[in-house]
């Protein structure tokens, strides 16, 4: 985008040397510094800006396609009465053993016996035994 040959950079820096002086020159090179500073962080905030209403705006298209979606989806697969989504649900609750099926209740389950390990002693390396 903006491209600065090695000779153009020279050139300006001996601009300004002798326009500002080298005793201004820190000075003045900190105050660019701080407004390239502010320029950068408001072309970031402008770019995020802008990242999230795209982002927003996608979001939005695919909410509109997934609700399309599921509409046709629900269109082609109607449930025709009551009754038969009691009956899919019925193996569900037939699942349980004790005929009491309470969706929140925890799972006893048995606490696992855990062993230590045998202890292993490392074999000697060959080039160490004594001969």
């Amino acid at each position: 985008m903006f491209d600065i040959a090695p000779s153009e950079f020279l050139l300006v820096a001996f601009v300004a040397l002798v326009v500002i002086g080298p005793k201004d020159l820190p000075k003045a090179m900190r105050v660019v510094g701080y407004w390239v500073g502010k320029a950068r962080g408001v072309a970031r905030s402008f770019r995020q800006g802008f990242d999230n209403m795209v982002r927003e705006a996608e979001l939005e298209e695919m909410e509109k396609r997934w609700a399309a979606e599921n509409a046709r989806i629900m269109a082609e697969h109607p449930v025709s009465s009551e009754a038969e989504s009691v009956a899919a649900a019925e193996p569900v609750a037939a699942a349980d053993p004790a005929g009491q099926a309470e969706p929140d209740a925890p799972v006893m389950v048995e606490k696992p016996v855990v062993t230590p390990a045998p202890e292993h002693k490392p074999a000697p390396h060959p080039d160490t035994t004594p001969s």
